[in-house]
């Protein structure tokens, strides 16, 4: 079954301390850092990322949407919020689709939940990533354990001798 996931952008920005942080010097950075991050997690997990941004009191405003790997980034048209956005597309997702709702919004991820998405935290999804980024860590950061493999162990002593030889005529 494919997955979907629904990210309320400005509800997460403002969830996130990190994020958050960001916001209040640039919410055209928070924005960035937020699909950023939803760019390692869908990696990471092979969701479908779907990350709404409200622009309902942009006058005149048409639903504008990008692409940004395989993360896609919506904004909403004039006089429509991330959360209406996110329940039509919720309503019209095929059956053989699992839609996930990344939102802090009470009244919101109850709407969702009524019509079959999943609801997840913004607790919930900051849970994840930190998990995924420990796990990532792990894999690709840590040092390997360095193992000793000294010459005696493999070597002849004739051959040791020899390299002993040649190494002491530098």
């Amino acid at each position: 079954m494919k997955e979907v996931l629904l990210v309320d952008g400005y509800n997460i920005i403002h969830a996130w301390p990190e994020l958050k942080e960001i916001s209040k010097l640039s919410l055209e950075e928070a924005r960035h850092a937020l699909v950023e991050i939803m760019q390692d997690f869908q990696g990471y997990k092979a969701y479908q990322i779907i990350v709404v941004f409200d622009a309902y009191m942009i006058s005149g405003g048409l639903e504008k949407k990008l692409k940004y790997g395989q993360v896609e980034v919506v904004f909403t048209k004039e006089n429509e919020t991330a959360d209406h956005y996110i329940e039509r597309w919720a309503d019209v997702a095929p059956k053989n689709v699992q839609v996930f709702v990344a939102t802090s919004d009470h009244l919101q991820q109850t709407i969702v939940l009524s019509r079959g998405a999943v609801r997840v935290s913004a607790r919930e999804l900051w849970d994840q990533v930190k998990s995924f980024r420990k796990e990532i860590g792990k894999i690709y950061l840590e040092k390997p354990e360095i193992r000793s493999n000294p010459l005696e162990n493999w070597a002849s002593p004739e051959i040791i001798e020899v390299l002993e030889r040649w190494r002491r005529q530098r």
